[in-house]
């Protein structure tokens, strides 16, 4: 049992890195030291059986006293030892003090078994909770840690196995049929097969081609495939991951927090009580027996230990997080596990978000320019952007020679790029980055219902490219379970009001805003606010950054989304599906049910007990065994969470 068993936020915080994976050896006999305490609690428990059952219709012998006292510090010596501790600190209001005076009354006033009984019981039901909080948190570090020890390199034309943290960006690593993938990159094999499991919750296979992003963490399906780097080992998506889980666990909700305080407030109080439980009788009763109410007060020490609200809750949110990350969906605290279950309003970007942010350009419309000088213009410009839009572009004119370079190439943030190319000034982007230059455009394009890239050279219109994207397969879907819930549905984006509409219509949103900056969507979001809608934001892109941090519940998409985004963000969806939004709410919800129904079980069963103790009816066996009880049922309906399945 731990110093620390009842403050499970600051255990076994351990950076999950390659080097301190341990040995199968190494496992074995951590496993035998964490069920030693167990093992010796089991066989205190049957010599104390021994021993009532030898001593219970006659006063103990000496020999006895000694044996009792011996198995008494055998199985409490680690309570006392805290308790005295803590005392040196003036710290008197804990589970081990109470424990100690408890079991030291029952001693003075001749339950000798009942102590032994106390220390034993405790220690049993500490280990199942130290058990159980561990348990949920290897299977959080497991889930996620599934980084290589090594990685072979391709290094002057040899492959060379070494650590993946000696890997540098823009090398080629080989990657076997059945390997897992240890660092980001690009695919530079013509075609391969990963399962993305463990960064999305999906198990299908994804096929990739060449010039594709492969992740760390994915698994090599099929043949041997190559991939050039592109982000160190510290730097890769799963090392990030593993990084947000590992802080998510240290944050505390708002349940925690009130449970820590009122444990401070309670403990106290409860020893208070036991105290006027002793004495007030002899104020009011002619027959007051010390030693009755004592044993009683005593009693009602046992009871008060709040280890059961302490540790289950804690524990119950380890589930939360573990059950989200499984479906991959990463929650970067337990307060937003709460948060999310508040959420009425719920507003999303559209491209990268409801959109699979895979466009392909649909129609060419030229002024004065020849349609193959208006795409090498376009894609000069385009190939300095990271946006889906600009991708399209660019893959469109692979095939196409562009020996055009863009300088000074600027981001107008909600309009598009602004460069210079051979000595003139080209405007790319929507229709109103035209209208901050004040250049004159046809009206009609206002009305198009896909997405329009616009080009000016010069101060003057020169054509436009209509670009398309596709739903994703369960926008809908996820709309709908939304609407299932109560919950209110908005659409911002940045694209013209027509292809926003035509958006919102087919996916049934109920409020839905176009042509908007960065600054716009921060405005309605706060409007919405101010009206007392709690929101989640869902967005991907770097300019979604600034509302993501102003939501109640920020949601980057983590495949599409940008850095910067996904740093923001309080969850992380990992494969993009809108879907997994409601997936997230229902993790919050299991989680918060769980974990009132743990608070109302604890207090309830010792309220009652308390009262009993307090009247005489309850003993100090009952007592205790009513205690580890609780807390054990608490553990084990926290455990749930980890078994369950998300829809």
């Amino acid at each position: 049992m731990s110093e620390t068993c009842c403050d499970t936020g600051s255990r076994n915080q351990v950076p999950a890195t390659p080097e301190n994976k341990k040995t199968p050896g190494h496992d074995k006999h951590q496993d035998w030291a964490g069920h030693w305490p167990l093992l010796s609690a089991l066989l205190i428990l049957l010599l104390m059986l021994v021993l009532e059952f030898g001593f219970h219709y006659q006063a103990p012998s000496p020999y006895g006293l000694i044996v009792y006292m011996a198995t008494y510090l055998l199985s409490g010596y680690n309570v006392l030892g805290l308790a005295f501790r803590k005392a040196r600190h003036l710290d008197f209001f804990n589970e081990f003090f109470l424990m100690s005076i408890a079991t030291i009354g029952a001693f003075s006033i001749g339950s000798y078994s009942e102590g032994v009984a106390v220390m034993v019981f405790y220690s049993i039901g500490e280990w199942f909770q130290d058990a159980a909080v561990d348990r949920a948190k290897r299977s959080i570090k497991a889930l996620l840690d599934v980084r290589p020890d090594t990685v072979t390199v391709v290094r002057n034309g040899e492959a060379v196995t070494v650590d993946p943290a000696a890997v540098k960006i823009a090398e080629v690593i080989r990657i076997k049929s059945g390997e897992k993938v240890a660092l980001d990159g690009i695919l530079v094999s013509d075609v391969a097969s990963y399962n993305t499991a463990a960064l999305t919750g999906e198990s299908k296979p994804d096929t990739k081609r060449k010039g594709e992003t492969v992740l760390a963490g994915m698994i090599n399906l099929d043949k041997v495939s190559e991939i050039q780097v592109t982000a160190l080992f510290k730097d890769s998506k799963l090392s990030k991951i593993l990084e947000m889980v590992q802080d998510a666990t240290a944050r505390k909700s708002r349940t925690q927090l009130f449970i820590s305080r009122f444990a401070k407030i309670y403990t106290p109080i409860v020893f208070a009580l036991a105290v006027l439980v002793c004495f007030v009788p002899y104020f009011f009763s002619e027959t007051y027996d010390f030693q009755q109410w004592f044993y009683r007060s005593l009693v009602f020490l046992v009871i008060s230990c709040p280890c059961a609200l302490v540790v289950s809750i804690p524990l119950g949110y380890f589930g939360g997080i573990g059950l989200a990350s499984r479906n991959g969906i990463l929650f970067k605290g337990s307060n937003f596990l709460d948060v999310i279950t508040t959420i009425d309003t719920i507003v999303m970007d559209k491209t990268g978000t409801l959109t699979k942010g895979v466009f392909k350009v649909q129609e060419i419309v030229t002024n004065g320019i020849s349609k193959d000088d208006l795409i090498r213009i376009v894609v000069a410009v385009e190939q300095n952007s990271s946006h889906p839009i600009a991708k399209a572009i660019v893959a469109y004119a692979t095939d196409r020679l562009n020996d055009l370079k863009a300088n000074d190439v600027q981001e107008i943030a909600g309009h598009g790029l602004k460069a210079i190319i051979a000595g003139k000034q080209v405007l790319v982007g929507n229709a109103k980055l035209l209208v901050k230059f004040n250049i004159p455009y046809p009206t009609e394009i206002d009305q198009l219902a896909d997405t329009v890239v616009v080009l000016a050279v010069d101060g003057k219109y020169t054509g436009y490219l209509t670009i398309a994207d596709e739903l994703k397969e369960d926008a809908k879907l996820a709309i709908e379970k939304m609407h299932e819930l109560y919950i209110q549905t908005v659409l911002l984006s940045g694209d013209k009001n027509a292809v926003v509409t035509k958006a919102a219509n087919l996916l049934g949103i109920d409020r839905a805003y176009g042509d908007l900056l960065p600054d716009g969507k921060v405005e309605l979001v706060q409007q919405l606010k101010d009206k007392g809608r709690k929101i989640a934001f869902a967005g991907d892109g770097i300019n979604d950054a600034p509302v993501v941090a102003l939501a109640d519940a920020g949601i980057a998409m983590g495949g599409l989304g940008s850095d910067a985004t996904i740093e923001t963000a309080d969850i992380v969806i990992q494969n993009d599906q809108p879907s997994k939004i409601i997936a997230a709410i229902h993790a919050g919800r299991i989680t918060k049910r769980i974990v009132w129904q743990n608070i109302i079980l604890a207090m309830v069963v010792k309220i009652i007990v308390l009262a009993l103790g307090a009247g005489g009816v309850a003993n100090l066996w009952e007592a205790v065994i009513a205690d580890v009880g609780v807390a054990l049922l608490a553990i084990l309906n926290a455990i749930r969470i980890q078994r369950m399945v998300l829809n």
